[in-house]
């Protein structure tokens, strides 16, 4: 009977492995969807660069995080109310070499892929003109330190979990956190040249593939669902009765909230572009299936499901305006609309928690009880991560070291930092006017470009 129940909850623990494991390989195929998205946004000369980042953020990001930033996390828990743990059962536990450590490794690749989600965001905003050793430098530093503090202070225990502060997958702590760290660092460095005009004017620079955009978006849709809806259920529990159904009590409410906000945020940001354009912006109608998405995250396994449709509608909305007030009135070059898809929207869906909840709805709690930790936790998240974010960019900034070269940005980041032509059948420049086919190469006579203006 004992050897029985021992392989019984053998087995419900494998169960439980392979379905983080599964949901765990989603997440990681989000970084497809990123480097698609990213890549369509850009210029096609800097498309090998974006890529490369991608690229790198995961490989030298996932080794830092392993090293340093999942200690980290349970040690800033520790010293801010969380469970007590020394520096050593802090690192240790992840790197006993037997298969004690199993589940342990698990949880830990379950974090980083959340942890590598929010690096990643940061080089779409700097997209164009940031130095490849800044950028990564930073990604040594989001994935050791500035992430694992955040989460340190809410899902490992810390003090904005003591509150009561509600972010159930992400939607401040990996994409309000990743979306405002952009927004700074693509503050600190300055914008693409030709950005703006000598008169403030903003010049609109194209993506060059809309096609990769969508595609991009698309998949990071789908990985969306081991976002939230993996983050939801554990499949089997065990106890002396037998085995039961785990943590499926609310799976279907995740499914159906992440699904509504992912649609509505299409049709909000859709909507917005049509009133003031009289014209359906494809890119708008992406990024508002992803603001949508950001939106429900910190909310998905708790609100009323009209509460869906009101975030996910909301967010979107936002997204065409939160990038014009960037782009026309603060001056910053977001280039992939980092700070209105993960940063507003992420602070948007955060506070409006108390708004629709299921306790309040049905519980009768009070929607100021769960208001307070919410401004709270946005307000410390965001102070901490426009803090260190400026003051690493603002270092290298200070050294010269926070963008490329005139020239080389110029040329285009592919042959400057790669060597290589994303697009080799575009030619070479031109003889006499030394333009290449997608437009590098020019110097304007004015010094600004006239691909499109807007008033």
């Amino acid at each position: 009977m004992i050897s029985a129940q021992a392989d019984l909850a053998t087995v419900v623990e494998g169960v439980n492995l392979v379905w983080v494991l599964t949901v765990t390989f989603l997440i990681f195929f989000m970084h497809a969807g990123f480097a698609m998205l990213e890549a369509g946004q850009v210029r096609a000369k800097n498309v090998a660069n974006q890529l490369t980042k991608n690229l790198l953020t995961w490989s030298i990001g996932v080794i830092v995080f392993f090293l340093l930033g999942a200690a980290v996390s349970t040690l800033v828990a520790a010293l801010t109310g969380g469970p007590a743990t020394t520096v050593s059962d802090a690192f240790m536990g992840l790197y006993a070499p037997d298969a004690a450590a199993t589940t342990a490794w698990v949880d830990w690749l379950f974090g980083a892929v959340f942890a590598m989600t929010a690096a990643t965001i940061v080089s779409g905003a700097v997209a164009g003109r940031a130095r490849l050793r800044a950028y990564l430098t930073y990604t040594v530093l989001i994935a050791g330190v500035i992430y694992p503090v955040v989460v340190g202070f809410t899902w490992a225990g810390g003090f904005l979990d003591s509150l009561g502060f509600h972010d159930f997958a992400g939607g401040m702590i990996v994409h309000g956190m990743g979306g405002i760290a952009g927004l700074t660092a693509a503050w600190i460095i300055g914008p693409r040249m030709d950005r703006f005009a000598p008169d403030g004017r903003a010049n609109v620079i194209p993506g060059h593939s809309i096609t990769f955009a969508v595609l991009g978006t698309l998949i990071l849709a789908f990985g969306w669902y081991g976002f939230n809806v993996g983050t939801a259920a554990a499949p089997l529990a065990y106890s002396d009765g037998g085995v039961t159904l785990g943590s499926f009590a609310y799976v279907g409410r995740v499914a159906l909230v992440t699904t509504l906000g992912m649609a509505a945020g299409a049709l909000g940001a859709g909507g917005i572009a049509f009133y003031k354009t009289g014209k359906v912006d494809t890119l708008y109608v992406a990024n508002g299936v992803l603001a949508g998405l950001v939106g429900i995250t910190a909310i998905a396994d708790d609100i009323v499901w009209p509460g869906a449709l009101v975030v996910g509608l909301l967010a979107g909305a936002q997204l065409p305006l939160v990038f014009e007030f960037v782009e026309k009135r603060l001056r910053i070059d977001d280039v992939c609309a980092v700070f209105p898809v993960h940063g507003s929207a992420g602070v948007l869906g955060t506070l409006l928690y108390p708004v629709f909840a299921v306790p309040v709805w049905h519980e009768g709690v009070s929607v100021i009880s769960l208001a307070v930790p919410q401004v709270i936790g946005v307000v410390v998240i965001a102070i901490w991560t426009f803090t260190v974010t400026a003051g690493v960019f603002g270092a290298f900034r200070a050294l010269g070291q926070a963008r490329v070269s005139a020239d080389h940005e110029r040329e285009g980041l592919d042959t400057a930092e790669h060597g290589v032509d994303t697009y080799p059948e575009f030619g070479s420049p031109d003889a006499d006017t030394g333009i290449r086919a997608d437009g590098s190469g020019f110097t304007p006579a004015d010094g600004f470009m006239t691909t499109r203006k807007e008033d």
